[in-house]
């Protein structure tokens, strides 16, 4: 009977075209109706097969080898890569492109007029994109746009008429339905696998910044890199794009209305725009040492960081804030609160429910435009002076901050202590707390200079950890300091 369990809770995802079974059971032996079971499952994976494989591209791509093509991929590896040989004792079985500078891909066309969706890994740094349809036709094509930041890219090649892939709706997959793939494993053209949709929001996978992939399981392979993963009727639900170690069953999606966002935003313009708020964030426990000081509240958002000259930055949000509400929405992860804000458009004014002390609070913020590369305050270290303080029990030597100093860090007004050193193994240097760190608050006391920092620390409570409020070239963070115990 286990033989039979696994098509009969196939059948619960997939579209009957026979009559009611419930209808035919009864005059069925067991026998035929699992074996009617199994070819209603078999002939739904060939028409999804047939209706999609036709919008599926391979995708070519030539570039100049680097110093870096003989290194080898740590972590989750791209598909853009081919095999080239495997070391059993090697954690990573797969290499970057042979010297040759050729790799190949997948995608898939979205509009008749030839524009086709793949990942911005399978194109970056291409000299030369070539485009073959399953029909054996071969075309060149040109990148209309890649967004690094979501691994999506936009091409296309010169040809009307041509079969389409539909998207679907990601926002209504559920974990647990069936899912297909079509790709180009190994340079082995038009393979299909099929799994089930084990996850969803998965992050923190990479270095990409927008991070909220399905997790599915099942089989594919380097190459299959911006191949669709198709639902049961045959929509894009979203586009491979990671998997961990080759064989195990383990990979990753672009979510389809993410493509949809951010690829008709390059078909239209070439570029993407993402709204931005500047700030660092975390969901409210992920942090144990912060959240047994955040009283009142369960849920929520901690603004860890706010970047210099972002738009948080010129807002009343603090470091430490608890975020709970954007627009009257609640969100209780950091997923949740970026997922909000890249719904909203560049310079649209945005209000943030925020949790500070023991009371709630509105803060508005207007939207700004995530820059391509965050320039950061060089700081000039500060020369040791006569003002300079030395706190043995954490670990802490600060000094005040000069007129001078303060314009040399471009800092707001010359108030607080800056850090000129901390002892390794120290409480400070525990916490976090750099060498040119502004100390400006403790526990929300302001800190005129070093000397009241150091009034502030003695006349904490013994054993009591204390939140100092730290601007760190040009960004605002902070640092809980423990006593040594």
């Amino acid at each position: 009977m286990k033989l039979f369990r696994i098509p009969t809770l196939f059948l619960l995802a997939l579209p009957l075209s026979a009559a009611p079974l419930a209808s035919a059971v009864g005059d069925e032996k067991p026998a035929d109706t699992t074996r009617n079971f199994m070819q209603q499952l078999n002939d739904g994976f060939e028409r999804i097969f047939e209706k999609v494989a036709p919008a599926v591209v391979v995708i070519e791509s030539s570039r100049k080898p680097t110093a870096d093509d003989k290194s080898e991929m740590e972590g989750f590896d791209f598909f853009l890569q081919n095999p080239n040989g495997h070391d059993e004792d090697s954690a990573n079985p797969f290499k970057l492109p042979a010297p040759s500078g050729q790799s190949q891909g997948s995608g898939f066309i979205v509009r008749a007029d030839g524009y086709i969706f793949t990942n911005n890994h399978v194109v970056e740094g291409a000299d030369k994109l070539d485009v073959k349809l399953k029909d054996g036709r071969h075309f060149s094509a040109k990148l209309v746009g890649a967004d690094d930041k979501s691994d999506i890219a936009v091409l296309k090649i010169d040809a009307t008429g041509l079969p389409t892939a539909e998207l679907g709706d990601s926002d209504a997959v559920r974990v647990g339905q069936l899912v297909a793939s079509i790709g180009i494993p190994f340079k082995l053209d038009y393979s299909f696998t099929c799994g089930w949709v084990s996850a969803k929001g998965r992050s923190g996978l990479t270095n990409t910044t927008y991070e909220d992939y399905i997790q599915t399981d099942s089989f594919v392979n380097p190459g299959d890199s911006g191949g669709p993963v198709l639902d049961i009727d045959g929509k894009v639900i979203g586009m491979n794009t990671l998997i961990n170690g080759v064989g195990r069953k383990l990979t990753f999606a672009i979510p389809s209305n993410q493509i949809k966002e951010i690829g008709y935003q390059l078909i239209a313009t070439g570029k993407v725009v993402h709204p931005w708020l500047g700030i660092g964030i975390y969901t409210l426990g992920d942090d144990p040492t912060l959240s047994e000081m955040i009283k009142g509240i369960d849920h929520g958002v901690v603004v860890r960081s706010i970047e210099g000259g972002a738009p948080a930055y010129k807002s009343e949000l603090r470091v430490t804030d608890v975020i709970t509400q954007v627009d009257g929405k609640e969100v209780k992860t950091a997923r949740e609160l970026q997922r909000e804000i890249l719904k909203k458009k560049v310079g649209q004014n945005v209000e943030l429910t925020v949790w500070r002390g023991n009371g709630s609070m509105k803060i508005a913020v207007a939207t700004g435009e995530l820059p391509s590369d965050l320039t950061k305050v060089t700081n000039v270290l500060p020369k040791k002076n006569s003002a300079e303080i030395k706190s043995e029990l954490y670990g802490l030597q600060v000094q005040d901050v000069s007129k001078e100093l303060a314009e040399s860090l471009r800092l707001k007004s010359p108030h607080g202590a800056i850090v000129t050193n901390v002892e390794p193994n120290s409480p400070a240097a525990i916490a976090g707390i750099r060498r040119e760190d502004l100390i400006s608050e403790v526990d929300s006391k302001p800190v005129a200079d070093a000397a009241s920092l150091k009034a502030l620390m003695e006349k904490r409570e013994a054993g009591k950890g204390m939140l100092l409020f730290i601007d760190r070239k040009g960004q605002k963070t902070y640092a809980v300091l423990k006593p040594e115990k």
